[in-house]
């Protein structure tokens, strides 16, 4: 596996490459070694810099999805939420014919290895915002939908 690191505004993101494929975004503490022989990585790497400078709606780079069959069309789904937009957790299994499978969509969401790119941050709960694994948790997630809300259309 390769790995290349970004500095974003919610913390080091380290990106993982099978060589073909991104399989893995990952927050972490500490920046490493970018490897600088992946065209994929140098690809998301570019990406992930437009996309926080509101300049990139959709990434467009080769992941490999390493689930379950209900989780891979979990994933499916969230990568056909529009930019700036939210769904339900209840919608998101909806989505796949499932719509009494609410919570196991949330867990599904929740075990996301290629976040912001498989946007998970784009589904709430009808209370609120929901959960968020990844960074700093709910703030991480806040800032990655005002990020999106302050750049859409």
């Amino acid at each position: 596996m390769k790995r290349a690191y970004f500095s974003s505004p919610i913390g080091i993101l380290e990106l993982v490459s099978n060589g073909k494929q991104i399989c893995e975004l990952n927050f972490v503490e500490n920046s490493g070694k970018n490897d600088k022989n992946d065209e994929n990585l140098k690809k998301v790497l570019r990406e992930l810099e437009l996309y926080f400078s509101g300049k990139l709606r959709k990434f467009s780079i080769d992941i490999y999805i390493n689930a379950s069959e209900f989780e891979q069309k979990i994933y499916n789904s969230l990568l056909q939420i529009p930019y700036g937009k939210t769904i339900t957790y209840g919608e998101l299994a909806a989505s796949i014919g499932r719509q009494k499978a609410f919570r196991a969509a949330g867990n599904a969401n929740a075990k996301n290895k290629i976040p912001i790119i498989i946007p998970c941050h784009r589904v709430v709960s009808t209370q609120g915002l929901g959960g968020y694994s990844g960074g700093k948790g709910i703030e991480t997630k806040r800032f990655l939908l005002e990020l999106e809300q302050k750049f859409k259309d």
